[in-house]
Formats: C-alpha cells, sequence, structure tokens
C-alpha cells in the first residue's frame, strides 16, 4: 500500500486522493482550513468542494504539512500554479528525500515563465528525475462520479512515471506513461486560456462553428508554443493535449470556460471574480503563457486577445473582430 501525502484540498486534489485510495493507497490531505480537515476525518467528505464524493476510509486530514508528508512514499501537488513557489517555501523542506512529487498544476509562473516542474525542482530542490506530471482530460466532478477517464502520467524518467501510474490506476481512471513533460504541461496550461476564448464566444451566444475554430486554432497556438520550448508534437495530439482541451474548452463543469462564458455575458473580471469560490488558471496564466511565446518567437493571437480582455485592454466583442481581421493565410502549424 501507497502512502501518498497530497497538497491541497479542493476539487482536483480532493477527487485525485479518491482515486490514489480506490487504487489500493493510504491518503493523508492537507488543508489550509481546519474545518476541511475535521470535515474530511468525521464525514469523510469535503462538504467546501465535492460534497457529492464520500471519500474513502484510507483517505484522512490535516492542517499540519509536517504531519501530512511524515512516512509519505509520494508526494503530489494540488495547489494553484500561483502559490506553488510560495507554498514549497513554507513547507518544502519537510518532502521526504527521494519520492517522487507528482504536479497537478496547470499553469506558467509570472514573472519566471517557468513551468510547474522547473519551480518545483528549484524551491523544492528536487531531481528533474524525480518530478512528474499527471495531465489529461480529468474534470473533478466527473471523476468524483467515477465516470471512466484517463490521463497521461509524464517524467523524464520511465520507471518514475510507471511508479505513480501503478499508485493511480483504479477501475475508473486509466493512466499512460510519458517521458515529454514538456508537453504534457505546455498543453495543460495553453488550454486554460483557450477555454476562456471558447467561453467568452458562447457568453456572446455564438455556436459550435465558432468554438471549434477557436479550439482548433488554440490547438496550433498551442503546438507552436510546444515545438519552440521542445515538446514532442505527439504529445499534444493525445490525452495531455487535445484530450484536456476539448474536455476544458466545451464542459460547463470546466472553470475556465464558465469564467469565460460569464466574461461574454459582460461581466468584468472582478465581478466574476467575487462570485467564483475556486481558481480559473487561464485568467491567472495568459499573462505568462503570452510573455513565455514571445521570449521564444511564438504567435499566439488568441492568448493576446484573452490577455487583453483579462487585463481591461479589450472588451470581449472586440477579440472576435481582431482575430477575423487578421491576415489570410494558408492553414498550418
Amino acid at each position: 500500500m501507497t502512502r501518498t501525502a497530497v497538497f491541497g484540498s479542493g476539487s482536483w486534489g480532493t477527487a485525485f486522493a479518491a482515486i490514489l485510495a480506490d487504487a489500493g493507497g493510504e491518503v493523508v490531505l492537507h488543508a489550509r482550513r481546519a474545518e476541511v480537515a475535521e470535515a474530511i476525518n468525521s464525514d469523510h467528505v469535503n462538504a467546501a468542494y465535492l460534497p457529492e464524493l464520500t471519500l474513502p476510509e484510507t483517505v484522512s486530514a490535516t492542517t499540519d504539512p509536517a504531519a501530512a508528508a511524515r512516512g509519505a512514499e509520494m508526494i503530489v501537488l494540488a495547489i494553484p500554479a500561483q502559490t506553488v513557489r510560495a507554498n514549497l517555501g513554507e513547507w518544502g523542506h519537510h518532502l521526504p528525500t527521494g519520492a517522487p512529487v507528482v504536479s497537478l498544476m496547470k499553469g506558467i509562473e509570472l514573472g519566471t515563465g517557468l513551468r510547474m516542474s522547473e519551480v518545483i525542482q528549484q524551491v523544492a530542490d528536487v531531481s528533474r528525475d524525480q518530478v512528474v506530471v499527471v495531465s489529461g482530460p480529468n474534470l473533478s466532478r466527473e471523476i468524483a462520479a467515477k465516470q471512466p477517464a484517463a490521463s497521461v502520467v509524464a517524467c523524464s524518467d520511465l520507471g518514475t512515471a510507471e511508479q505513480v501510474a501503478q499508485a493511480c490506476a483504479s477501475a475508473y481512471f486509466r493512466p499512460y506513461t510519458q517521458t515529454d513533460v514538456v508537453g504534457a504541461e505546455v498543453g495543460g496550461a495553453v488550454k486554460n486560456v483557450i477555454a476562456l476564448a471558447v467561453g467568452m464566444a458562447q457568453g456572446l451566444g455564438y455556436g459550435d462553428n465558432t468554438k471549434a475554430t477557436i479550439i482548433t486554432r488554440g490547438l496550433a497556438e498551442t503546438a507552436r508554443l510546444g515545438a519552440a520550448l521542445g515538446a514532442d508534437p505527439a504529445t499534444l495530439m493525445g490525452l495531455a493535449g487535445v484530450g484536456d482541451l476539448i474536455a476544458t474548452c466545451m464542459s460547463p463543469l470546466s472553470r475556465n470556460h464558465s469564467f469565460g462564458v460569464n466574461l461574454g455575458q459582460g461581466m468584468s473580471v472582478e465581478e466574476v471574480v467575487a462570485i467564483t469560490s475556486q481558481t480559473a488558471e487561464g485568467v491567472k496564466s495568459c499573462r505568462s503563457v503570452l510573455d513565455l511565446a514571445a521570449t521564444h518567437g511564438v504567435d499566439m493571437p488568441i492568448c493576446a486577445g484573452v490577455t487583453a480582455v483579462v487585463e481591461n485592454v479589450m472588451g470581449v466583442a472586440e477579440l472576435g473582430d481582431e482575430l477575423m481581421a487578421r491576415p489570410h493565410k494558408h492553414e498550418r502549424h
């Protein structure tokens, strides 16, 4: 039985804890709020994020990061992407030496342009072969309902990827191993920004032709950035690329899609944030994705437009006009 510490008791952290437990493991969730930890320990429910999911008896919770990490054979990080550096700076020294560190985060760090695996390596002082990325079409509420899903488990060391895959393989969750960490992370970060654009289009009342166009051209932008960073193009045609992109762009369960819909219906970014209890990573990471693209000379017009809307430089309706007015060209990635 693998003992895993999951840092982050939001929707995806909680759902992934259930996956690990259903795969036969023992899990300790680290929660910031005492009431969340108490409810998980007493009622086996995280009512704040996934009230419909009854957690297995082998899942417990604590607010003490040292207690969560003690004796863990594997660490899972499921915290907002832009908080990784601060959190690891606070409790990263508790991580057990040599244990795989699994990233569920999907974003690019503001200011540095680093992927989450790079931030983990830098701040927690762990080796590249120790960091694992899990990415795919994994909407938390569907996972909580135990609906069949698959994901990519990527690590530069295939043996470590296989170790993590074995720990999370269950009757309803199928992991596929990969060594292309860059591709998995680029796909996971950019799809959130594209999902905002698709949501905006829906909020404006546009139909499936428009949404399919944004998704397809968004995939082209993702592929261009991935190529510039050294990703395997095949990765972005798989679960961590197009699979995750479709789920995030089309589902009302997607935070980024829903955030975009609200923007398209006339709400401001500040108004949507005020009514949203969970992080929409695309809002936080659109600027860092765009800056990373600029550093590598990659053209990403959809991401540029979304960033302009989020930063109140452009209105939502203007974004469509801007994209449609771009010069005609041969379709290529």
